[in-house]
């Protein structure tokens, strides 16, 4: 039996703690917050309640350890496009079709058809050769493939260029431009592989946990009690501590010692390799920290049935706002002053008061710092000012709640990092993209989990991290 510590109780950290705990470890749970979940936060005010992580819950299958009941969501997003065309997602592939049909015409839809066909053998080739296997610094860069994977995934070609070979609507390659930001990239230069999102997403299903997606953390926390798992909040760990290439346990911000024979963690690589065992090899490619988000917390007054759960507000210019918040050699990262516009607004009435509706609304952001691809979130007057221009952009495409507000919350990306020690607040780790840095650490016994390391961000991907690091730690020995 080993003496196992997890650093942090995000999602990837509780998964790893259960299922270790399990297998006869003996483990212990640190988190700096007083609370767990990580960035799956749950924010109480007035009788409403609020998801303020993800939202969207998508390949059941991985969340077994969890024991959950899931509700189907169809539409999965509703999409409002700028010239008020509307487009329901479906997760059964011949209703979409017909659905886009109805929508954007028979060229659309045979154009979708298409690039899903291309998508499925993306995610066919990507379940089996990546996202459910460790990748070492042994193996990454000798990483084979079969021939025909190489060929789908089409490595050096983006998501935007996938898009523009086999969709000629607009709208279509708008909705596909979505999804590299559920990984914090830019489309413009996200790699093709990453069309396997939306075939995930439509081909799963999309799911809601009733009372918000924060009782997955509880549910996963409550396993870990039940396997003897011990976690201690506010509580930060302020070393990993190693002898002749191990380690052997952390130092925590009292300057207490916890010893440990396997340390796992689940606080994003970037710092890990720069504050709690410095390590400047393994920082490189994570100082361009990815997309972050702006966040509006609203109790509304009424209903507002042109809403499904999740509703996409675009722009009519997608291209200005990724100028916006990525910034470029001409201009820095900025808000953007026409942004997309993320609503989620669950029907369901153990979140917000009756006659009343909770939203969480949320808008790409450029990460919290003073560099040159940053904002300075806590200038004063900045958020509520933003918060004001979020709300009128709703008000312009049709869903004008500014009279309706019995409150209003901001998140900034400042308040993320705050809350969760994320560098710059970025919602999928500072490793936006495909590639992310390996599970395994640098030092005997070291291993990490989560949004900023191999398989990427995301609820599921995160769950898949934390097996894959458990799966090789394996059984204690007896």
């Amino acid at each position: 039996m080993s003496r196992i510590v997890v650093i942090g109780a995000g999602v990837g950290g509780l998964t790893a703690a259960v299922r270790l705990a399990r297998a006869g470890h003996s483990v212990q749970v640190f988190e700096r917050s007083g609370g767990v979940g990580g960035k799956l936060a749950v924010h109480e005010r007035d009788g409403f309640r609020f998801d303020t992580g993800p939202s969207l819950l998508t390949l059941p299958q991985v969340f077994t350890d969890a024991g959950l009941d899931l509700v189907p969501l169809d539409p999965v997003v509703r999409h409002v496009f700028a010239d008020g065309t509307v487009l329901d997602s479906s997760p059964v592939h011949t209703e979409f079709l017909v659905r886009i049909e109805a929508a954007l015409g028979p060229e659309a839809a045979h154009d979708w058809d298409r690039f899903w066909q291309r998508a499925r053998r993306i995610w066919d080739a990507s379940w089996r050769s990546v996202l459910r296997k460790p990748v070492t610094p042994a193996t990454l860069a000798g990483l084979t493939w079969r021939v025909g994977d190489l060929a789908a995934i089409a490595p050096g070609r983006s998501l935007r260029a996938l898009g523009f070979r086999y969709l000629r609507d607009p709208r279509l390659r708008m909705m596909l431009d979505r999804y590299a930001t559920y990984t914090g990239a830019d489309p413009r230069r996200a790699p093709a592989a990453l069309a396997a999102i939306p075939y995930a997403e439509l081909a799963f299903g999309g799911w809601y946990v009733p009372g918000g997606l924060g009782t997955l953390a509880g549910a996963l926390a409550r396993g870990c009690e039940s396997a003897g798992v011990r976690i201690t909040c506010g509580t930060a760990v302020a070393k990993i501590l190693v002898e002749d290439g191990r380690v052997t346990g952390v130092r925590l911000a009292d300057g207490s010692v916890v010893p440990a024979d396997i340390v796992v963690s689940n606080v994003d690589a970037l710092t890990v390799y720069r504050d709690l065992l410095p390590a400047p090899r393994r920082l490189a490619g994570l100082t361009d920290r990815s997309l972050a988000g702006f966040v509006l917390l609203l109790g509304v007054r009424g209903e507002t049935p042109s809403l499904a759960h999740h509703t996409v507000f675009f722009p009519s210019h997608y291209e200005a706002e990724f100028d916006a918040v990525f910034g470029s050699a001409a201009r820095r990262a900025r808000p953007a002053s026409d942004p997309t516009v993320f609503v989620t607004r669950a029907a369901d009435p153990a979140v917000h008061l009756a006659g009343c509706e909770a939203w969480f609304v949320l808008v790409n952001a450029p990460r919290h710092g003073t560099g040159w691809r940053a904002t300075d979130w806590r200038r004063p007057g900045l958020a509520d000012a933003y918060a004001d221009l979020v709300l009128d952009v709703l008000a312009r495409r049709g869903v004008d709640v500014r009279d309706r507000l019995l409150f209003r919350e901001t998140r900034t990306p400042a308040d993320l990092a705050d809350a969760t020690a994320t560098p710059g607040g970025a919602i999928y780790g500072t490793a936006g993209g495909l590639v992310r840095p390996v599970n395994q650490g640098h030092v005997k016994g070291l291993h990490l989990v989560g949004g900023s390391v191999h398989p990427g961000g995301g609820l599921p991907m995160v769950t898949l991290s934390a097996r894959m690091v458990a799966d090789r730690i394996g059984p204690a020995r007896r």
